[in-house]
């Protein structure tokens, strides 16, 4: 059994970084840190942050890491040699901390989700990645939950896919132009959550694992903004060679916080989402997990 220990630092010791793990509403460990923490083989050894009031609070709880307000700081010690790098800052500074990440040259970059503010960020990210021979994981953590991995190796057993309907519900705005300089606005944040997860359910529903052009000549079924010109309402549709009909529909005037995932096929049905999971096929059985 392997029992060696890995370094871990960590960039960003805010929310995703670090408080959601006070957070009781959600299910634990909803941080990299307390997540790292809970982890035998991890060690959390160092932490940057460029908040000194997160970074302050955040080396009260890890006493024995070494911090830095800045990663220029943290990579030119030459005492940090971490095997991990989580990137848990703002989207609007992944592509520099990314890359600095990157570029040490660590066994593993894990980045927290979305990628980047957009496409072309992100393909700079993973050039960077390819050069330098270092693996990135997006941090799309639902890939990892136990009962989307359940929905994963029944989704083959529902019979041929009829369609799949995602939708996605919260109060902030779905797209507003403004907001591309800062990446505020739920298609960008949750959004990408929805989105991965069909794409992860459906390679499981086809021979080829690939999901390069699952999602591909969307069509936009309706739209509806708000005096301020900010999308709120979004319906979009799209077709491939064995499931003709996906939409997703994110909703951006909600109260609530909605992320749920229906699919249907001729055999049976997989209904997903926060808090429940509902699976059923015709002729095997009925699976019912519910989590809170």
């Amino acid at each position: 059994m392997n029992s060696k220990k890995y370094k871990v630092a960590i960039i960003g010791t805010g929310r995703i970084g670090f408080t959601l793990g006070f957070d009781k509403k959600r299910e634990q460990p909803a941080s990299h840190t307390f997540a790292i923490n809970k982890n035998p083989r991890l060690e959390l050894l160092w932490g940057c942050d460029t908040n000194s009031e997160n970074l302050a609070l955040w080396k009260k709880y890890n006493p024995k890491a070494k911090i830095f307000s800045s990663t220029k700081d943290m990579f030119l010690d030459k005492s940090v040699n971490p095997d991990i790098i989580v990137v848990a800052v703002n989207e609007d500074s992944h592509l520099e901390c990314a890359i600095s990440a990157i570029e040490s040259k660590p066994s593993l970059v894990i980045l927290e989700k979305p990628v980047a503010l957009n496409t072309t960020e992100a393909e700079k990210i993973k050039l960077c990645a390819k050069k330098n021979n270092v693996p990135v994981l997006v941090n799309h953590e639902r890939r990892f939950a136990l009962d989307y991995k359940i929905a994963s190796e029944w989704i083959s057993k529902i019979g041929e896919l009829q369609f799949i309907d995602a939708r996605l519900f919260s109060g902030l705005r779905v797209y507003r132009k403004e907001d591309e300089q800062t990446g505020f606005y739920s298609l960008l944040h949750d959004g990408t959550h929805l989105v991965d997860i069909v794409l992860y359910l459906l390679s499981f529903a086809q021979k080829d694992s690939s999901t390069e052009n699952l999602l591909s000549n969307p069509k936009l079924v309706s739209i509806f903004k708000d005096e301020k010109n900010a999308v709120r309402n979004l319906h979009v549709n799209f077709q491939n060679d064995f499931c003709k009909d996906i939409s997703f529909k994110f909703s951006g005037r909600s109260k609530f916080f909605g992320f749920e995932v229906d699919i249907v096929g001729t055999e049976g049905r997989i209904y997903i989402g926060n808090g429940f999971a509902k699976i059923c096929n015709c002729r095997i059985a009925v699976v019912i997990r519910t989590r809170f």
